[in-house]
């Protein structure tokens, strides 16, 4: 289940609410529900009860319990609990991973577009070029590098994308200290892109001497974790196995940073649970890039997939060691590193920035 899906599944439970009279307020057009900012509280979270308690005139507890009620035992939801003054946790079901890569696999490069029945936005046509962008007259290195990757993010955000494009509205940037010939004469096309779209609109964009070729490079950071996520898949079809999602078994005890001898600790859940969160808010990620014009976002995005890719690949080894043979919980386990490379491939295309195989 992604955070769309349960979005729609509790805005349900509020129409039914209301339909049956148990709440008087209107129907949000739309429920936010997010990772919760603690570990501990779920998978994810919503303060939709305390933003109604008002318009109902009811304490928000009430108001969060006729939710409770009504979204226990909805599919893919496994336990709701009200947490503080009101706010919605929701801990999904053992099935719902396994779902989330499912549809992360199915969509492919169309994974992260809202409305799908406009085509794909995948790393096809123009958005594939990874090339330099051809300023506009007038127009400094960061605002044609954020503009075009904003036009790339409109295309592919659904209604939030068309309404921020048919709005004509961009950002006030702070301008780059080079012009963009520059920049890629000195750093290369990519990280050139990257050193612009990284930094918030408000933030001074910050060029290095030169692109490092290592983890400490969080551009170089993210295209190594695609091409270690599509290295693994060619090492799995030596060995004779391919993908199938399912349930990726316990960690390789201590691998996981921050792990203690047990292999059930909570560091490692929390790193595959991290892992999973991420993939599931890309789409959500793309949305608000387009609504608030920040391109940022998904820079940011990235690199946080690729970290958590990391710590999970460390904990949970795709591959057989030694004379070890393929099991179900490699197949399972390779499924999830392949829904990361999508994510990574499909975030690397909006931004015009290139996928490397090899690095």
């Amino acid at each position: 289940m992604t955070p769309a899906e349960l979005s729609r599944t509790v805005l349900r439970s509020v129409r039914g609410a209301v339909e049956e009279q148990e709440l008087s307020v209107p129907v949000p057009a739309r429920i936010v529900v997010q990772p919760p900012p603690r570990p501990g509280c779920g998978d994810y979270a919503s303060n939709v009860a305390l933003q109604l308690a008002g318009q109902a005139g009811r304490p928000a507890l009430e108001v969060a319990e006729i939710l409770r009620k009504r979204l226990n035992g909805s599919a893919g939801i496994a336990r709701v609990e009200i947490a503080g003054p009101g706010f919605l946790n929701f801990t999904l079901g053992d099935g719902a991973q396994i779902a989330l890569v499912r549809e992360v696999l199915a969509q492919g490069e169309s994974y992260g577009r809202p409305d799908r029945s406009h085509g794909k936005p995948g790393r096809s046509g123009a958005a594939e070029q990874s090339g330099p962008p051809v300023p506009a007259p007038a127009r400094g290195a960061r605002e044609a590098v954020v503009a075009e990757a904003l036009a790339r993010i409109d295309a592919v955000a659904g209604s939030a994308g068309r309404q921020a494009a048919a709005a004509g509205e961009h950002p006030a940037l702070v301008p780059a200290p080079y012009d963009l010939a520059t920049l890629i004469a000195r750093l290369g096309v990519d990280e050139a892109r990257w050193v612009l779209l990284r930094p918030a609109a408000q933030d001074p964009v910050r060029v290095p001497e030169r692109p490092v070729q290592r983890e400490s490079n969080p551009r170089f950071r993210v295209q190594y974790a695609y091409a270690r996520a599509l290295a693994l898949g060619r090492y799995a079809r030596e060995l004779g196995f391919g993908s199938e999602p399912g349930g990726v078994g316990a960690p390789v005890s201590g691998q996981v940073a921050g792990e203690g001898p047990s292999a059930g600790s909570t560091g490692a859940v929390q790193t595959l649970q991290s892992f999973h969160t991420l993939l599931a808010t890309y789409p959500s990620v793309i949305e608000t890039a387009a609504r608030l014009r920040a391109p940022d976002r998904v820079v940011r995005h990235l690199e946080a997939t690729a970290d958590a890719f990391f710590r999970w690949h460390d904990g949970y080894p795709p591959l057989p060691v030694g004379e070890q043979k393929p099991l179900a919980v490699h197949r399972a386990r390779l499924a999830l590193a392949e829904a990361g490379r999508t994510v990574l491939a499909n975030g690397l295309c909006l931004l015009g920035i290139s996928a490397p195989e090899h690095l």
